[in-house]
């Protein structure tokens, strides 16, 4: 469930954690990074606890996934395939990156 360019993805009534990820890529392009990132979010999609995801990169990038629990979110963490992308993501991808896992606790919006 990722939300489309014209809208952000649609979550439950909080509470539900959100975990965002920062990130500047080096400045050696990577053949297998579009793959891996698609191959990443169709893999995050089918994880229990899985809320949606968003994204957006103009220099940093951010990605920003949603889920049901911590516990969610510690599973993802030791998928083994997940964890194959992190370990290119330290080696060659990222100069460098952050993430960050937050409680939402309010959300409100417009249409």
């Amino acid at each position: 469930m990722t939300a489309d360019i014209h809208r952000p993805v649609a979550t439950p009534k909080p509470p539900y954690y959100a975990v965002i990820f920062t990130s500047v890529r080096t400045a050696v392009e990577h053949d297998d990074y579009a793959a891996m990132a698609a191959a990443m979010e169709a893999l995050a999609a089918q994880q229990p606890g899985y809320l949606g995801m968003e994204s957006a990169r103009a220099g940093i990038g951010i990605t920003m996934s949603y889920w049901a629990s911590l516990e969610a979110i510690a599973a993802w963490k030791r998928n083994a395939e997940h964890q194959v992308a992190q370990k290119y993501g330290r080696e060659k991808w990222y100069a460098v990156f952050r993430t960050r896992i937050c409680k939402v606790e309010r959300e409100y919006g417009a249409p």
